[in-house]
């Protein structure tokens, strides 16, 4: 319908001002392209005004709701963006309060981790000082067994020299038994010091 109606606009645009221009040659007045001539210009506001009336019946709403539409549309994308900046700040500053938490965690891990590390050494320290004293106590325990030991060991060798050399003195060998048992009772009586001495 839009193209029936411009194609009638059309022909009448270029049929008016010709059948204008028609009518004044009949006349016979001659005029150049700069001469006003009455005809053609009622002609050319007629055809202008019966254009401008279809253009802002049929065209201008068309183009203005187009142009609104399109405004509307920017303004949309403009408040659209502007949501997406925003969130996209807020999710950044979500991000950097995460990693300053998780920085944060992390060196409290670090920190518990030195603690435990500290204690575990202490721990560890205590114990190994524990076993050297048990070691220690283990070892002067031996120590004194085996001195016990050889301290035994000699009075039986002392006992036993003593008893040979005393039978080689009296030339007569008495009774093994009751000359050791003489013997210890005599060593028992000496201090370990005597003994050593």
């Amino acid at each position: 319908m839009r193209r029936t109606i411009l194609g009638i606009l059309a022909s009448l645009a270029t049929a008016a001002p010709a059948a204008a221009q028609a009518a004044e040659q009949g006349g016979g007045s001659k005029g150049g392209l700069l001469t006003p001539s009455g005809g053609l210009m009622i002609w050319t506001i007629v055809v202008f005004l019966i254009l401008l009336f279809i253009l802002k019946r049929f065209a201008f709403k068309p183009i203005t709701a187009a142009v609104e539409a399109r405004e509307h549309a920017l303004e949309e994308a403009v408040a659209a963006a502007r949501t997406d900046r925003e969130e996209a700040a807020r999710v950044l500053e979500e991000h950097r309060r995460a990693l300053e938490g998780a920085r944060t965690e992390a060196q409290q891990i670090v920190a518990e981790a030195r603690q435990v590390a500290e204690q575990v050494r202490g721990d560890l320290l205590s114990q190994a000082q524990g076993e050297q004293r048990e070691m220690l106590e283990r070892a002067r325990q031996e120590i004194g067994a085996e001195r016990d030991r050889a301290i035994a060991e000699l009075r039986r060798e002392a006992v036993d020299l003593a008893v040979r050399g005393a039978s080689k003195v009296i030339e007569k060998n008495l009774d093994d038994e009751s000359n050791r048992v003489l013997v210890d009772r005599f060593l028992a009586s000496l201090t370990p010091a005597a003994v050593k001495g």
